[in-house]
């Protein structure tokens, strides 16, 4: 099932991007998806163009947006706690803010600090409801604590010792829950671990996507990632050079809280195998990782054959 981008911001952001040549308009397409894909993690600002801001509210906002909605439901089932303040840190063109608003009753104080100025310039048009802020959490910690912070696609930009530095620096600013997504790669998943690890250490419980309250249970070969699926649009498609409707988008993630964790007993890493009377699942438990067999006479099969890669059961 693909998530839904707001249809008004989706047509906010291609009316401003067929402003610009066509030509250009997909080569910073593709130039965007490049850079995305070589992982860079030197600190330096990727888009700094109207046009690659453009491009990128067109071919990546939607996919950040999916990424981090899952994220954050999957967060949400495992806090109690509430959030009427937001801030989405990095925020690029505001996905994670949209996201804010779509699943919690649209935060009564919301707020995006992103240092890129043609970044900045864009979200404040395609999301307005956000108070917009330049700032590079590389060098200047938060004005302020919120109960909601959200990082989205952030710390893999960063090198070790920026990343390390910014994510206690977002801790101290966290009431209630601080919540890391990044791509659904191997390098990704390091930075998650590396925030798992420094947060554990000061005082954080780790809410989702973690059963187990020790280290990561996974082999090193392995990686825990999920996916979103996001609807593309016709303009999406043509930049991307695209034929399918939608596209799966990998991220993984991290939820810390202060308190009011109630976290899962498992955590399914994987599709659910379904072959007839019979659910195969592979899961994530404080034990460790493991499969199990769901059968229909058992209490957990309808769930089972509901489930989706990142659910709890």
């Amino acid at each position: 099932m693909s998530v839904q981008f707001p249809e008004e911001v989706r047509l906010a952001a291609e009316r401003h991007a067929v402003q610009f040549d066509r030509k250009l308009l997909s080569k910073a397409a593709a130039e965007l998806s490049a850079s995305y894909r070589e992982e860079k993690a030197d600190g330096s600002v990727i888009i700094a163009s109207d046009i690659q801001a453009a491009a990128y509210s067109v071919v990546r906002m939607p996919a950040t947006f999916a990424a981090v909605s899952r994220a954050l439901e999957l967060s949400l089932a495992c806090y109690g706690g509430e959030l009427h303040s937001c801030a989405d840190v990095g925020a690029g063109t505001g996905a994670a803010a949209l996201a804010a608003m779509q699943l919690t009753d649209e935060p009564e104080l919301l707020h995006c600090y992103e240092r890129a100025d043609a970044m900045r310039k864009l979200g404040s048009e395609l999301v307005p409801a956000a108070q917009w802020y330049s700032a590079d959490i590389t060098k200047v910690p938060l004005p302020r604590s919120y109960d909601l912070v959200i990082a989205g696609y952030v710390f893999n930009e960063l090198t070790d010792a920026q990343r390390e530095a910014a994510i206690l620096s977002l801790w101290s600013r966290t009431d209630g829950m601080l919540l890391i997504t990044e791509p659904g790669t191997m390098k990704g998943y390091r930075c998650i671990l590396q925030a798992r690890e420094l947060l554990i250490k000061n005082g954080a419980l780790i809410a989702a996507p973690c059963p187990a309250v020790t280290s990561c249970p996974l082999p090193e070969n392995d990686w825990c990632h999920f996916t979103a699926r996001a609807a593309r649009s016709k303009l999406h498609k043509q930049l991307k050079d695209g034929d399918v409707p939608y596209e799966d988008e990998k991220f993984s993630f991290i939820a810390a809280v202060r308190s009011d964790a109630s976290v899962c007993e498992r955590r399914i890493l994987r599709h659910p195998e379904i072959s007839g009377g019979m659910i195969g699942l592979h899961v994530c438990t404080a034990e460790g990782i493991g499969d199990m067999k769901v059968t229909r006479s058992s209490k957990q099969f309808k769930a089972a054959r509901k489930a989706a890669c990142g659910d709890s059961l």
